[in-house]
């Protein structure tokens, strides 16, 4: 059976199969897919593309960086094909890295992924809230205007109920993902067949405009503007790892993880170009009023122009919806990233994180853990709009930030590299050296204020405070007596082992042994 050898895998990694593998190959896609959650996530951040290019960044900016995710993409996967463990990242980190910086390369990774995720799940359920209060906005034809906390209230509420969902039954979670797949597919060929079809002649653009137009309200010169468009797919197109963090829950993990991981990523791609190209054919040309309407969603605008009320409150309930679905995979990706760092000890409280729920199977604590941190994040709304949107930023800068150290590891590490059954062969080097580049530039990038001229009210917080999370890790680490580097030497085996002391590498010949004889008991 797959999930024989998967386990077998597993123990040859250092572990025992604690979590049931339930999630079939196209669930594993799912999880991604539905992280990714097409329309909703344009719907949160079309405000960074509108003012910053218009639709020569909805088109244009999403065509390119989507070429460039997919790179990313690839090579995750095949790191994720060579060791599929729910710590992934961290994991690939220390077996690759240099024996001198190994250990607290991947404390640094393992941080900087928790961090990325939790914001994840943060920006995702503000997202929603946002989108909540815009349709009760559009019902209420725009006497009710929702207050911050009142949002937040929202928000709250949304994390609460994503808590009880991803702790349910591994076989439940993962049998929910082929709804999501559905539900999403069918909203994307909604917006692509019927805003077409319903948006009256004042609102539709000519080609030239839809694949040339350039709006730039911001200040910045048009190919700066253009490139801080970016903010939108990056986001949109993101949690690659989610198929990772779900893999001890995978059948043939070693095949399912990558493609889930590529698949993804390009149908996100090719939809969301889809997507995108209509946007810029039935919005209008009048980007400052999409941006300073009332509702506060330019994607519900765009809708309410070509819909009306009654159509856009239909389709907006279904991207709320679709949008309520994606926080619960992201719960669900988050909370066993968390489990697997705790089950090596790296996270303060880790003997708590690091149990299953004997009537689930599931890591109950970690859920709990990982929705208590967004809604922590959360908090950031009350200093302001600008304050939020770093939530956004963060989400990229602390997964790209642990993507880079693993693939980095991998190339410069020196170590020995053995592929899965997915592997680009002679191209991983180029493929990785393109990734690289790409994240260090759009790390940078999302960084960067929305204005040229920002005060304090607009500027960017992404940097301080993603700053202050790993100068908080590090001051952990360092912490004398106390701190990881007395104590963390990386993933600790958990099966009985022979070899360097419980390190990934020293489980062998007996960890396998021991897992075929609890088989046969």
């Amino acid at each position: 059976m797959a999930t024989d050898s998967d386990a077998i895998l597993l123990a040859q990694l250092g572990y025992k199969q604690e979590l049931k593998r339930a999630f079939k190959p196209h669930e594993v896609f799912g999880i991604g897919f539905s992280i990714i959650g097409l329309v909703p996530s344009i719907a949160s951040v079309l405000v960074y593309a509108l003012p910053n290019g218009g639709p020569t960044a909805l088109v244009w900016g999403w065509l390119i960086c989507s070429i460039f995710l997919i790179f990313v993409a690839m090579s995750l996967a095949e790191l994720g094909s060579a060791a599929p463990t729910s710590g992934g990242l961290y994991y690939w980190s220390h077996r690759y890295a240099p024996p001198r910086w190994k250990n607290l390369l991947s404390w640094i990774c393992g941080y900087s992924n928790t961090i990325g995720n939790i914001a994840g799940i943060a920006s995702i359920d503000w997202g929603c809230a946002v989108q909540l209060m815009a349709a009760v906005s559009i019902g209420s034809d725009m006497t009710f205007i929702p207050t911050t906390g009142q949002i937040f209230g929202v928000y709250a509420a949304l994390i609460v109920s994503h808590v009880c969902i991803a702790s349910l039954a591994t076989s439940v979670v993962a049998r929910l993902q082929g709804v999501y797949i559905v539900l999403n597919v069918l909203l994307c060929f909604a917006i692509i067949i019927a805003l077409p079809a319903a948006t009256p002649g004042q609102f539709k653009n000519s080609a030239k405009y839809a694949f040339s137009g350039f709006s730039n309200l911001y200040g910045w010169p048009n190919g700066w503007a253009f490139i801080l468009s970016f903010l939108a797919p990056l986001w949109t197109i993101g949690g690659f790892d989610a198929p990772v963090h779900i893999s001890e829950e995978a059948a043939n993990a070693p095949v399912a993880v990558p493609w889930g991981i590529i698949s993804a990523a390009s149908i996100a791609g090719i939809l969301g170009f889809a997507i995108n190209i209509v946007l810029a054919f039935c919005m209008g040309n009048d980007v400052e009023n999409i941006l300073a309407n009332p509702i506060g969603q330019p994607m519900a605008t765009i809708l309410f122009n070509s819909l009306g009320r009654n159509g856009t409150l239909v389709i907006w309930s279904i991207i709320v919806f679709v949008q309520f679905l994606m926080g619960t995979s992201i719960v669900t990706a988050c909370s066993r990233q968390i489990f697997a760092f705790s089950r090596d000890g790296a996270l303060p409280g880790s003997g708590f994180l690091y149990r299953i729920n004997k009537h689930t199977g599931t890591p109950v604590n970690s859920v709990i853990f990982a929705a208590f941190g967004a809604l922590c994040l959360g908090l950031l709304a009350f200093a302001g709009p600008t304050a939020i949107s770093a939530i956004f930023s963060l989400a990229v800068t602390g997964q790209y930030t642990a993507y880079i150290i693993p693939i980095s590891s991998r190339f410069f590490g020196g170590q020995e590299w053995s592929p899965g059954p997915f592997n680009l062969g002679i191209w991983g080097r180029p493929v990785a050296y393109i990734t690289l580049l790409w994240m260090i530039f759009t790390i940078t990038v999302v960084a960067f204020p929305t204005t040229s001229s920002p005060t304090g009210a607009d500027m960017n917080y992404t940097a301080p405070v993603f700053g202050a999370v790993i100068i908080l890790s590090a001051l952990y680490y360092y912490l004398p007596v106390y701190g990881g580097y007395y104590w963390f030497k990386g993933p600790k085996a958990n099966v009985d082992t022979v070899g360097s002391g419980g390190d990934d590498s020293s489980s062998g010949v007996s960890a396998v042994e021991e897992f075929e004889k609890e088989g046969k008991n």
